[in-house]
């Protein structure tokens, strides 16, 4: 699980939004753009490029 300061100040870099995890805890997901960034060792891949689309 991330710090919560990190969580704090983290942002989706496509749009700038607010992010928060998904139901597993695996990922953070923006809802704005319906994008999922992965966790990868407890590092979140802000990576517009690594994130899944959870448009269907």
């Amino acid at each position: 699980m991330l710090d919560k300061e990190l969580m704090a100040i983290l942002a989706c870099p496509e749009c700038k939004g607010e992010i928060h995890y998904n139901e597993s805890r695996d990922g953070l997901v923006c809802d704005a753009c319906q994008l999922e960034y992965p966790i990868r060792d407890d590092i979140p891949v802000m990576l517009i490029d690594e994130a899944k689309s959870l448009k269907d």
